[in-house]
């Protein structure tokens, strides 16, 4: 793949990063932590706390992972990282209907379904490139 592919590709995963990252943001607005298994037995000033420290280190180890220098790493980390915002949006939708759900406004669908949407490319057309050089 030419450098300017490979750099389309970096923008591809990168922009549906950030889809993910900004949705997390929203994520505390809309007190997701009311999702989640453990968290939601927590009141919400301690489950505030709990989702906020945790994204801590789960941010860095991602952002770590995903563009390490190693190729075969960053390419493992990014195709995990796909994998795993279309299963996310599936969550969402899994959801959905859910009383304390509230991820209901189109800013809401559009980081949440946006990501997933530029993460799928961003998997085959890596996995794509991966086979070709194998």
């Amino acid at each position: 793949m030419t450098g300017r592919k490979s750099r389309a590709l970096d923008l591809l995963f990168f922009a549906a990063l950030s889809l993910l990252l900004c949705h997390e943001l929203d994520a505390v607005a809309q007190s997701e932590w009311r999702l989640l298994p453990v968290l939601s037995e927590l009141d919400d000033a301690a489950g505030y706390l709990w989702f906020v420290a945790l994204h801590i280190p789960l941010f860095a180890l991602l952002l770590w992972w995903t563009s390490s220098r190693a190729a075969s790493t960053r390419r493992t980390a990014q195709l995990l990282l796909d994998a795993f915002m279309v299963v996310h949006a599936g969550l969402h939708l899994a959801l959905h209907d859910r009383p304390e759900y509230t991820f209901r406004s189109p800013l809401s669908e559009l980081l949440i379904f946006g990501a997933a949407a530029l993460a799928l490319p961003h998997a085959v057309l890596l996995w794509r490139k991966g086979s070709s050089q194998a």
